[in-house]
C-alpha cells in the first residue's frame, strides 16, 4: 500500500478560503483588515522570494501587508528602531523579521524586540516559553504548521515515539515541545548525535529539521513511520533522502509542497488571529 502524502499545499489552499471569510467578516464589522509587516534586511534572493510569497498569501485572504526593505549595512540598533516603530503602529497586527539577517546583526536581540502580541512568527523567547508551559502564544510557524498538518490527516500522536532531528530555536526545539504537549515521547537529535541511525530507527514519527540536504537516509527509517521533512534546499531536496521513502513510510510530507506551504499558512492564520484580537476590542 503506497504511503499517504501529507499535502501541505492542498491544506493551505483549503485553509485560505476559511481565513478569507474571517478577514471579510472582520472588515465588515470594523472597517479594517489585519496587517502583516515583513522586514527584509539586505538583498538575499531567497529571502526576497519568501517575503514575496508571504505578501501574496496576505493578498489571497484579503489581508494587507507592509513590506519593509532595509539596507544590508544597517546595524542592530537601526533594525531595533524599525521594529519599535512597528510595535507602536496600532494598524500593524503582526511583525515578521525574515530569517536570516546579515551576520553582523544580533538576530536574537531583534527577535526579542518584537511585541509578544505581534509575534505571529513565534520567534520570541517569551512565546517559546509560553508554548513549552502550555500557555497561549503564537507558535513558531513551521512546527505549528506541521502540527496542523498532522492533526488534519488524523495522524495518531499520543503515546508515539517522535524523533526530531534538529535543535534550532525556531524549529527543532519548539517542534519537540509541541509533540510533547501532544503526548508523544520525544527524542531530540542533531548532527553530532552518536548512533543517530539507531535512534531514528526507533521513531514512529520522524521530523527532519537539521538543515542539511538528504542528511537522513531512508535506510535509517522504521517501517511505517510517519516522516515529516522540514528542510528545503535548491533543486527541491529536503533533509531526508527521497529514494525509497514511499515504500518505507506510512505517511510523509513531499518536498516541495509539504511543510513549506504550512509555514506560510500558519503565519497568515496567526496574523488573522492577532488582527481579530486587536480590532474586536476597539
Amino acid at each position: 500500500m503506497p504511503a499517504l502524502i501529507l499535502d501541505g499545499k492542498a491544506l493551505s489552499t483549503q485553509t485560505e478560503v476559511q481565513l478569507k471569510t474571517r478577514v471579510d467578516r472582520l472588515r465588515e464589522s470594523t472597517g479594517k483588515a489585519p496587517i502583516l509587516a515583513t522586514i527584509l534586511v539586505g538583498d538575499d534572493s531567497s529571502s526576497k522570494t519568501y517575503v514575496e510569497m508571504k505578501g501574496n498569501a496576505c493578498s489571497r485572504v484579503g489581508m494587507e501587508s507592509i513590506r519593509v526593505f532595509l539596507d544590508q549595512n544597517i546595524n542592530t540598533e537601526e533594525l531595533l528602531n524599525k521594529i519599535h516603530e512597528l510595535n507602536e503602529n496600532e494598524n500593524v497586527h503582526g511583525i515578521l523579521l525574515q530569517h536570516p539577517v546579515p551576520p553582523h546583526i544580533d538576530e536574537r536581540k531583534a527577535f526579542e524586540a518584537i511585541n509578544i502580541r505581534k509575534d505571529v512568527d513565534g520567534v520570541t523567547c517569551l512565546g517559546f516559553g509560553r508554548i513549552a508551559m502550555g500557555e497561549a502564544a503564537y507558535g513558531s510557524a513551521t512546527p505549528a504548521g506541521i502540527m496542523t498538518l498532522l492533526r488534519h490527516y488524523e495522524i495518531p500522536l499520543s503515546g508515539k515515539h517522535a524523533v526530531v532531528v534538529g535543535r534550532s530555536a525556531i524549529l527543532g526545539k519548539p517542534m519537540a515541545m509541541m509533540l510533547l504537549a501532544a503526548n508523544c515521547t520525544v527524542t531530540i537529535c542533531h548532527s553530532k548525535t552518536t548512533n543517530l541511525p539507531e535512534l531514528i530507527k526507533q521513531a514512529d514519527i520522524l521530523v527532519g529539521a537539521v538543515g542539511r540536504p538528504e542528511f537522513i537516509k531512508t535506510a535509517w527509517i522504521k517501517k511505517n513511520a510517519v516522516v515529516v521533512d522540514a528542510g528545503y534546499h535548491p533543486g527541491g531536496i529536503g533533509d531526508i533522502e527521497k529514494n525509497g521513502l514511499n515504500e518505507v513510510a506510512s505517511a510523509y510530507t513531499p518536498v516541495p509542497g509539504g511543510v513549506g506551504p504550512m509555514t506560510i499558512n500558519t503565519l497568515i492564520r496567526q496574523t488573522v488571529e492577532s488582527g481579530e484580537a486587536f480590532l474586536q476590542q476597539i
